[in-house]
């Protein structure tokens, strides 16, 4: 039988071990999923004939080669920084690798080893990135191929609550890494072309320049700017593009809401805060304030940002808890941050019977015979419940179909690829379509880019 390694099980992998174990027949598959913790593991393969699950520590370098040497493919679901060891060991025994992260620059390093080798290093085939990259490429590639020259893009990405499930004033709910949440936008300004014009937002400024996004059916959405919208580029044939502007979608009101605690600082993730294990809620929102022995938390923060009592942003506050004395933070020299991010799981955690839901949204716009046009193409997925999530099921079916093609030799590029190719995009948009997973496209008049007016 074909071996498929899977490291990790985390909650992407549902959809994508149910993938491989209903073909597992069919193409001859073994499936070992491999973790420090085999539990979920366990539950997902549910004593398949085909599949087991087994500990494995990623940093036992003898049990990892081992484990890997003995594969004829490997998909990594772990953390993105844990990759390089993988493949490391997949470019050495020459077997295939698939993730869903974003290229590091270790996996770069190890492109013309893995050419050398005949070792595919096929990475960014999730959702976003992923579906993201196929879904824009083959619309580009269409344009182009009838003539037409692309002058503006822009895409947009959320994760975010399913409608039915929308029971909060942020209209919100974690449904990947909370931490990833706290911390979007750090790092550096966002960077993006308008107009033939380089654009910059730095991160104090990020959530108040959005700009507004209507789905027919699921109502209006607002986007803020990814870090560095250029990084695609070149991969994407956009050299000579007037407008390129990559973003994450929330829902109308949130960046405002958000924004209070990027300007207090409760989004800083660099330094610690003293005795943080025993501070209350209370405790903490109080920290970032000036201090008045008269005036209470509440009235100090409506103060120091001018935020009326009236205001939804107020209520949104409230909502969150963050006023509360006797809740604690329970967490040892924590940072603003992460105790942030701890606040935000007692209210964005998703319930038993709640449905997560991914919104994507893409706009072109090209010049063709002397006529400017402009196509707007989106894609929403609502998941089932908590194990086959919008989530888990965007991510995972792309790198599991991924997989199969590698393993049945219709992706034969060998080095660090993402999916951007003819050969690799087309026929999985084409299977992700039976899960319901494509994009309605709609011919509209042009108009040009969008500014950021929120």
């Amino acid at each position: 039988m074909r071996k498929i390694l899977v490291i990790g099980s985390g909650k992407s992998t549902s959809c994508l071990l149910q993938y491989l174990l209903d073909r597992s027949q069919s193409e001859n598959l073994h499936i070992t999923v491999a973790d420090i913790n085999i539990n979920s593991a366990q539950q997902l393969l549910n004593n398949h004939p085909n599949a087991v699950a087994m500990v494995f520590d990623v940093f036992d370098d003898a049990q990892r080669s081992k484990t890997i040497k003995n594969s004829d493919i490997v998909i990594s679901m772990l953390p993105a920084r844990f990759h390089p060891l993988v493949a490391n060991d997949c470019v050495k025994h020459k077997i295939h690798l698939v993730t869903a992260s974003y290229v590091s620059k270790e996996m770069i390093e190890l492109n013309d080893e893995a050419k050398t080798n005949g070792v595919i290093l096929m990475n960014e085939i999730g959702v976003d990135p992923g579906i993201d990259h196929m879904s824009a490429m083959q619309v580009l590639d269409r344009i182009r191929d009838e003539g037409g020259k692309i002058i503006l893009f822009e895409s947009f990405t959320g994760g975010l609550v399913a409608p039915e499930s929308d029971n909060n004033l942020w209209n919100y709910k974690f449904t990947w890494n909370p931490r990833n949440v706290v911390t979007a936008g750090q790092g550096g300004a966002a960077k993006f072309l308008q107009e033939g014009s380089y654009k910059y937002i730095p991160y104090q400024r990020l959530f108040r320049r959005t700009e507004f996004l209507d789905i027919d059916g699921y109502g209006r959405f607002e986007a803020y700017a990814n870090r560095d919208s250029l990084k695609y580029r070149e991969a994407y044939g956009l050299q000579n593009v007037k407008t390129l502007y990559r973003g994450t979608m929330r829902r109308v009101g949130f960046s405002r809401a958000w924004n209070i605690f990027v300007t207090l600082g409760m989004t800083d993730d660099s330094f610690t805060i003293e005795d943080s294990e025993t501070m209350s809620y209370r405790d903490f929102t109080n920290a970032f304030l000036p201090y008045s022995h008269k005036d209470s938390v509440e009235l100090k923060l409506r103060h120091e940002l001018k935020i009326d009592q009236d205001d939804v942003v107020w209520d949104k506050l409230v909502e969150l808890d963050i006023f509360n004395p006797d809740k604690k933070i329970g967490l040892q020299n924590a940072t603003p941050a992460q105790i942030l991010q701890k606040i935000l799981m007692d209210s964005w955690t998703l319930s038993k019977d709640d449905k997560d839901m991914i919104v994507m949204y893409h706009k072109f716009g090209y010049e063709l015979n002397g006529n400017k046009h402009q196509i707007d193409a989106n894609m929403v997925v609502i998941g089932e419940g908590q194990t086959y999530t919008a989530m888990a099921k965007t991510v995972g079916l792309p790198v599991a179909m991924a997989t199969l093609a590698i393993l049945n030799g219709k992706i034969t590029s060998p080095g660090v690829q993402i999916p951007i190719t003819k050969e690799i995009y087309g026929p999985i948009l084409k299977e992700l379509q039976k899960y319901g997973i494509e994009f309605n496209e709609n011919d509209v008049p042009y108009l040009g880019y969008n500014p950021l007016n929120n």
